[in-house]
């Protein structure tokens, strides 16, 4: 009996012994921390959107005529200034029919001058006959003539006005020849000037659709143009977020393909519309510098400035820690971490402003090894 109770005590005075061990570790072997000191430096609040480069003018290249491809002038990566030809079609038979309609203006041309001879000419009878038809009535009056003579002098009054008539309308008629012949001339004109399709603006070709030899009406694509007058980000932006944007607020603009790299942007316009789903709506931000290589489409991420603060009081955002739910830092203080309660203002780009609970100069830690949640009166060192 008496041997069991020693056992007890035994096993007693070592599990008092692991404890003392624990907290005697706990209390005196080191931590290992990094640290920050507390420094004023510039901060800036940020809304965040996910969108594709675009262009804000684009435009796709058609022909407005049936027609076989004759030659494509151009490729996809090209510029192409306003006016220059891209697309050319086969205007073989569009030549021929320019020229049928410039003969049948001169045709009818040549039609008008020879009516206008005719009607010079019946003109000229046509003042003859009236002469003599007045002085047949004369002459009829004083007995000076008979009434068969003066038959003779009306009846060729009547003919020769008649005749007048007749050449005042085959001339009007020869004339509305011409304006038709004209009208049909010009439209093959025109037929024969849209198989040449020119650049509608200075810009750069995207996408080549179609090569030579392909048969196309018109909408059919050929080409994709855009104008490098305005590239942007399309970007989609949380709806939460709407009363702090306004155009022309900086931004920065980080593409995926250069993440490493920040562009230059600003707000050029807000959607006003959001989608019902993502409850999300679009924030164009135009595009000041651009990447080296770029491509239309391609995703980014855009940084829109809202708020700036300059000397303000800041640190690492990683160095903040949640207890009961509020905001605190661990201070350096005689070796030791303290709990330090704090308040925050704007967040910026990996880090945060503090707004009181800190000064300039404070040193503040945060374990080194990821996991350990306090370190509260932990004697700690830092790496």
């Amino acid at each position: 009996m008496r041997t069991q109770r020693l056992l007890n005590l035994a096993k007693l005075l070592g599990v008092i012994a692991l404890i003392g061990y624990a907290v005697y570790y706990f209390q005196t072997i080191p931590v290992a921390v990094s640290s920050h000191t507390v420094e004023q430096d510039t901060i800036v609040e940020e809304v965040m959107g996910t969108g594709t480069l675009e262009a804000r003018v684009k435009t796709t290249i058609s022909p407005k005529i049936s027609g076989r491809i004759a030659e494509v002038l151009v490729d996809q990566g090209q510029t192409v200034a306003s006016g220059e030809l891209l697309v050319r079609l086969d205007d073989e038979d569009l030549q021929q029919q320019v020229k049928m309609a410039e003969a049948t203006v001169a045709t009818a041309e040549a039609s008008v001058k020879r009516f206008v001879a005719e009607n010079q000419q019946a003109a000229s009878v046509f003042d003859q006959s009236n002469a003599d038809f007045e002085r047949a009535k004369s002459l009829l009056k004083s007995r000076a003539t008979s009434q068969a003579e003066f038959d003779v002098a009306r009846e060729a009054f009547d003919v020769a006005k008649s005749g007048i008539a007749k050449a005042e309308a085959s001339l009007e008629e020869a004339k509305q020849q011409v304006q038709l012949a004209k009208q049909s001339l010009k439209y093959n004109q025109a037929r024969l000037t849209d198989s040449r399709i020119v650049a509608p603006f200075d810009g750069l070709i995207v996408e080549r659709l179609r090569d030579a030899g392909s048969i196309v009406v018109p909408g059919t694509p050929v080409l994709s143009l855009i104008s490098l007058d305005e590239l942007w980000i399309s970007a989609w932006v949380d709806e939460t977020e709407m009363s702090g944007l306004q155009p022309d607020q900086p931004a920065r603009v980080v593409f995926r393909s250069d993440a490493d790299a920040d562009f230059t942007g600003q707000v050029a316009r807000l959607g006003k519309q959001t989608d019902r789903e993502t409850r999300q709506f679009t924030v164009d931000v135009r595009v000041l510098e651009m990447p080296e290589n770029w491509a239309v489409g391609q995703r980014a991420e855009v940084y829109i400035e809202t708020d700036r603060a300059e000397k303000a009081v800041v640190l690492p955002a990683n160095f903040v820690r949640l207890q009961d739910g509020k905001p605190g830092v661990f201070t350096l203080q005689n070796e030791h971490a303290r709990w330090q309660p704090i308040q925050l203002g704007m967040k910026g780009r990996g880090k945060v402003q503090v707004t009181s609970g800190l000064a300039v100069g404070d040193e503040v830690v945060t374990p080194a090894v990821a996991g350990k949640s306090s370190i509260q009166g932990r004697r700690v060192v830092t790496q």
